[in-house]
């Protein structure tokens, strides 16, 4: 009997397999395949299937366009995981419904569906869920007529599906992001993007994203009136769409149709594609539909003069925007303007802001997550060189290249920092923080980090240091290693022959500071005039540049004007096509008294500290280990948040360093019943060791941790606060 209830399963699970194989070419066929699963299922009462089963036919019906029979199948998975504590469950379920609504034109209820459910894909790092979810959010956010959010939630879809490997839902996104550039007049990037979503679409076999594809391709050749190539590319994706019954897909294409007509006069058949319209309004209720329809219409009588026709459909038109307080955040009409009720923008105000709220705390998530995975392997490559530079006794070549392995390590930390806190530059939200620092062992050590990658291209890398600059100066020399870096990699990644130079010259003295010029002049390609004024826009590349140099982020030099204007300073261009260009600056620097940084005490042994380290990641515990070996102290460990609070009830300990994204239990529940139970921990220092840069700004932390220890590891702080535990203060009696 077990043997023929795993046979079952095992049949069931194929033939589910098949339903969403068969989903990108035939969703009518994907329905027949789930509902026959589903049956299955129900027979060998096994709860698992059934409910992946019902989640999967109600998405199916969701791309179909039987939305209510979507959205009962949606609920009844959504009963079932819960009962089986299936969150990743309940989360595919509520993408489905999130889907239905937006489709649907409740965008409000869309919204918060799709934000609910890709925080459980967060948590569980399910990249190819999180991207198809930006890409919904995305649509929403563009509906709301926010198209810088739309455009961001966009490129979290490209990157996470960049992150899970997957060509197709990356081509998906590749879609709607035309349409924004298109929107721009950007038809050089706009064209760009839907030739690379038509490649992979035709690569990966998904008929049904083709044919949205083929939309998208037609929305650029009408814009540059290329009618005839428009209609082909339109005509094909109705077909196709037809074929495989996608009704909001087919609207959307009769409506780009129609007014292709509409542009070239041709009434008629534009009427004719608006009732096609009308008339699957009709069968499937979708309001985006009808809204496109009576529109057209609209414009179609009035471009025709006949006035009582129009006005006719300008009232249907008007009616159901009143019906619908969503759409009174699009600009539909521009010739025409509505008046708005008090209620209803009150309505609009209220949707705006819970919009912020629920995109504040998913970009605060998704940078949580993402500063931590990319952290974790840093902190290992960082702390490794720092323990093989305890090591070293000899001012050797390995030495050497130590150092250039730590200052390396360090530049791409602080890039990804960058990277990661580009929206706190965006807010406004990020500030210097000055150090004393030697100027010229700090430029000396970004000119070791450049030079192989300079020799590399046979290029030279000169520095010229004007000899007035001072010793050391006040300054944020991360954020100043930042800009330099990102303008020296761009200088040699555009320039093919000749040399690159910094030059750093002293301007002026002033009542406490200096006034200091950095250069960085290069032999390159030189930058087209028409594209300086883009060049410092996030994810933009010149144009000039085969597609060999167009590595990297297009973060740079959008990162390079918010970090100068941190210094209340801008950068300027000075280019030429085919002789070079230089990106110069200027700083007021405040000359300071250079002391001797404190240096480690790496083999000096600290008095006994009982440590407790909780981590999970097996190559950075190894490490932490190793560091708290140099000092004498033979710390417990725990690979995740329960085994921490099994060990911190059993004894007592000096010091707990606390990982927070740890399996089972993470490390803030398990500080927090650390604390709040009468264990011998209650009132131990607890330390946050993480690579989540966004942990020490959630106040809900403060109650419970002592501080916060970043990875990769400080070991400088780490040894301070070691230290602290284990001398501790004397109390004077009074």
């Amino acid at each position: 009997m077990e043997t023929k209830i795993m046979e079952a399963k095992t049949e069931i699970s194929a033939i589910l397999q098949a339903a969403n194989d068969a989903r990108p070419y035939n969703i009518q066929k994907s329905i027949a395949l789930g509902e026959a699963a589903c049956l299955q299922s129900k027979a060998i009462l096994d709860q698992a299937l059934i409910a992946k089963s019902l989640s999967q036919v109600s998405f199916y019906y969701m791309i179909f366009g039987d939305h209510s029979k979507a959205v009962v199948l949606a609920n009844e998975a959504i009963a079932i995981y819960e009962d089986l504590e299936d969150e990743k469950g309940v989360a595919d379920a509520k993408y489905t419904i999130g889907s239905v609504h937006y489709k649907s034109n409740n965008l409000h209820l869309g919204l918060k569906y799709l934000l609910d459910c890709n925080l459980i894909y967060i948590k569980h790092k399910d990249y190819y869920c999180q991207s198809k979810v930006y890409k919904s959010l995305g649509t929403i956010y563009e509906y709301f007529g926010d198209v810088e959010s739309a455009t961001e939630v966009y490129e979290q879809a490209i990157l996470a599906a960049e992150i899970c490997g997957d060509d197709n839902m990356k081509s998906n996104v590749y879609n709607p992001l035309s349409g924004i550039y298109l929107n721009k007049n950007n038809i050089e990037k706009a064209t760009e993007l839907i030739t690379q979503s038509i490649i992979l679409k035709q690569k990966t076999g998904d008929t049904r994203g083709l044919a949205f594809a083929y939309y998208g391709k037609g929305k650029i050749l009408t814009k540059i009136q290329a009618y005839k190539e428009a209609e082909t590319y339109y005509q094909q994706s109705i077909a196709i769409h037809i074929e495989m019954g996608e009704k909001l897909g087919l609207g959307y294409a009769y409506n780009k149709l129609g007014i292709l007509y509409l542009e070239q006069n041709r009434f008629a058949e534009a009427i004719e594609i608006a009732n096609k319209s009308m008339q699957l309004y009709e069968n499937f209720n979708s309001s985006m539909i009808k809204t496109g329809a009576t529109l057209l219409l609209y414009k179609v009588f009035d471009k025709q003069q006949k006035t009582k026709e129009a006005l006719h459909y300008l009232k249907i038109y008007m009616q159901d925007q009143e019906e619908n307080v969503h759409f009174q955040t699009h600009q539909i009409v521009n010739s025409y303007k509505l008046i708005q009720s008090v209620e209803a923008k009150a309505l609009e105000d209220k949707l705006q802001l819970e919009k912020v709220e629920y995109l504040a705390k998913a970009k605060s998530d998704f940078l949580s997550k993402m500063s931590h995975e990319i952290r974790t392997p840093l902190n290992a490559v960082i702390s490794i060189a720092n323990l093989l530079d305890v090591n070293e006794k000899e001012e050797t070549e390995n030495s050497q290249l130590l150092s250039s392995l730590q200052f390396a390590s360090n530049t791409l930390l602080s890039l990804v920092n960058n990277i990661l806190d580009f929206s706190k530059l965006n807010a406004g939200k990020m500030e210097l923080e000055k150090s004393t620092t030697d100027i010229r062992n700090f430029l000396q050590h970004i000119k070791n980090t450049y030079s192989c990658l300079a020799l590399e291209k046979q290029l030279d890398l000169n520095f010229q240091i004007d000899q007035k600059i001072e010793l050391a100066y006040a300054m944020d020399a991360p954020k100043l290693g930042q800009i330099l870096g990102n303008l020296i990699g761009n200088a040699i990644k555009f320039t093919n022959q000749g040399n690159i130079t910094v030059k750093v010259t002293h301007l002026k003295k002033l009542d406490h500071a200096d006034k200091i010029r950095f250069a960085v002049i290069d032999t390159g390609s030189g930058i087209a005039d028409d594209f300086i004024e883009n060049i410092f826009e996030k994810f933009s590349q010149p144009k000039n540049c085969a597609s060999a140099c167009k590595e990297g982020s297009g973060l740079g030099l959008a990162i390079v004007k918010e970090l100068i204007g941190l210094y209340d300073s801008q950068i300027t261009i000075d280019t030429k096509i085919g002789t070079g260009t230089t990106f110069s600056f200027e700083l007021i620097l405040e000359p300071v008294k250079f002391l001797e940084p404190n240096v480690l005490k790496p083999k000096t042994s600290l008095p006994p500290v009982k440590v407790l380290l909780a981590e999970d990641n097996k190559i950075n515990k190894m490490v932490a280990v190793k560091i708290l070996e140099k000092w004498g102290i033979h710390p417990d460990t725990a690979s995740d948040g329960t085994e921490a609070l099994e060990k911190a009830m059993q004894q007592k300990y000096d010091i707990i360093l606390m990982d927070m994204h740890m399996p089972v239990c993470n490390g803030f529940e398990a500080t927090k019943l650390i604390k709040e139970q009468n264990g011998p921990n209650c009132i131990t220092p607890v330390f946050a060791f993480t690579a989540d840069i966004t942990t020490d700004l959630d106040r809900n932390y403060d109650k419970y941790f002592d501080g916060y220890l970043h990875k990769p590891i400080e070991l400088n702080k780490l040894y301070q606060v070691l230290e602290n535990v284990a001398i501790p203060k004397i109390v004077i009696p009074v």
